[in-house]
C-alpha cells in the first residue's frame, strides 16, 4: 500500500546539505538539481522512525528495519541488520508549483539567511561564534511511503502525523511542521 502525504512548514526551515558558502554561510539548504529544496527519504525515515518507536518496536522492525546497535530501544536480535519493508521517498514540491518558480525565475525568493551568536553568562557576544545559515521560507512539500503493509497502515500514518518539527534548531523555532495524509492508495 502506498501512503501520500504533505508537509506543511509553518516556520522558516533547515534541512542541511552538508556543504557550506564558504565565509558567507555556514549551512547550505539540502537542494535538488533545480536549485529547488526538498526533504530526502533517509532523513523522513529517520524522523517517522523516531515517533514508530513510541508506538510499537515489532512494527519499527518490520516497516523501518532492525537495528544492529544493541541500545536502540527497539533491538531485536533476530531483527538486526534487516531491512524494513517501507520505501520512504523524498518530500518535494508538486510539479505545477516547481514549473513556476522556474520559469519565473523566483526560487531566490525560496530562500533567506539567519544568524545567531553564542552569548556568555554576561550577556556579551562570544567571540568567533557568530553563525549564519541558509533557511527556507514556509511552503508545502509533498511526499510517498510505498509498500506499507496493511497491518501496519494506521500505526505508519500515526507516525507520520506526530512529526511536528524537523531539521536543524527544531527546539529554538525552526522547522515546525505539519503534516497530513492525502491518500492511501
Amino acid at each position: 500500500m502506498r501512503l501520500k502525504y504533505e508537509i506543511k512548514f509553518l516556520d522558516y526551515w533547515h534541512l542541511g546539505s552538508g556543504l557550506s558558502a564558504g565565509t558567507k554561510l555556514d549551512s547550505l539548504v539540502l537542494k535538488d538539481s533545480d536549485g529547488l529544496p526538498f526533504a530526502s527519504g533517509k532523513t523522513l525515515k529517520g524522523m517517522f522512525r523516531e515517533m514508530a518507536e513510541m508506538i510499537d518496536c515489532s512494527f519499527v522492525n518490520v516497516c523501518f528495519g532492525g537495528s544492529s546497535d544493541k541500545k536502540d530501544c527497539c533491538y531485536n536480535e533476530e531483527m538486526k541488520n534487516r531491512d524494513g519493508v517501507c520505501y520512504f521517498g523524498n518530500a518535494e514540491l508538486k510539479a505545477s508549483t516547481k514549473e513556476q518558480i522556474l520559469s519565473n525565475q523566483l526560487k531566490d525568493n525560496l530562500y533567506t539567511e539567519i544568524a545567531s551568536t553564542k552569548i556568555d553568562e554576561r550577556g556579551v557576544a562570544v567571540d568567533n561564534s557568530l553563525r549564519e545559515i541558509e533557511v527556507v521560507i514556509p511552503i508545502t512539500l509533498y511526499g510517498e511511503i510505498d509498500d506499507v503493509p496493511a497491518d501496519y497502515e494506521e500505526w505508519m500514518k500515526h507516525s507520520v502525523v506526530m512529526v511536528k518539527r524537523m531539521g536543524l534548531n527544531r527546539n529554538r523555532g525552526l522547522g515546525r511542521c505539519q503534516i497530513t495524509i492525502n491518500e492511501v492508495l
